[in-house]
């Protein structure tokens, strides 16, 4: 194997959070809330959308911008549950390592389907205490494959026992 192939290998199986994987635009963050649908998983409350090419158009005046990712997610931890910013930051922060590790093979599904351009997700901290890595991780691995399943539910015929 040559060098360049080797680099292009560990870039790809780099798992690494880009700017364009960040939710920032108002309009999507508010018709995310508006017309999303929700997953409850353990501590956290997941809101998605998936949003085609003509809806993301009809979203901007002038053009998409151009770091729109195929999957943009936010995370919310509320004052009203988490008084503490630390309590909020560390919640944030077991969060986002948690999404980070478990969020490629959704990535790939939306990259691969031609009617969906991108997944908003927004993940909500539900809980009043914190919750230790392990527990953050089971939840948005399950939040992830229940709206992995949501979007592409399996024919009936296909069952295997």
């Amino acid at each position: 194997m040559t060098e360049t192939e080797q680099q292009n290998q560990t870039q790809a199986e780099r798992f690494t959070l880009r700017k364009s994987a960040k939710l920032r635009h108002r309009t999507l963050v508010q018709d995310l809330f508006k017309k999303g649908k929700s997953v409850y998983s353990g501590p956290l409350r997941v809101t998605f959308r998936a949003i085609s090419q003509e809806e993301l158009e009809a979203s901007f005046r002038l053009c998409i911008p151009d770091l729109m990712g195929p999957v943009q997610f936010m995370i919310t931890v509320p004052k009203k549950k988490r008084r503490h910013a630390v309590d909020r930051v560390l919640m944030r922060r077991r969060i986002r390592e948690a999404f980070r590790l478990q969020w490629h093979p959704l990535k790939k599904i939306i990259q691969e389907d031609p009617g969906i351009r991108t997944l908003s997700l927004a993940i909500v901290y539900m809980h009043n205490e914190n919750s230790d890595m392990e527990c953050i991780a089971s939840a948005v691995g399950s939040a992830l494959s229940k709206i992995r399943k949501k979007l592409y539910p399996q024919p009936k015929g296909d069952d295997i026992c």
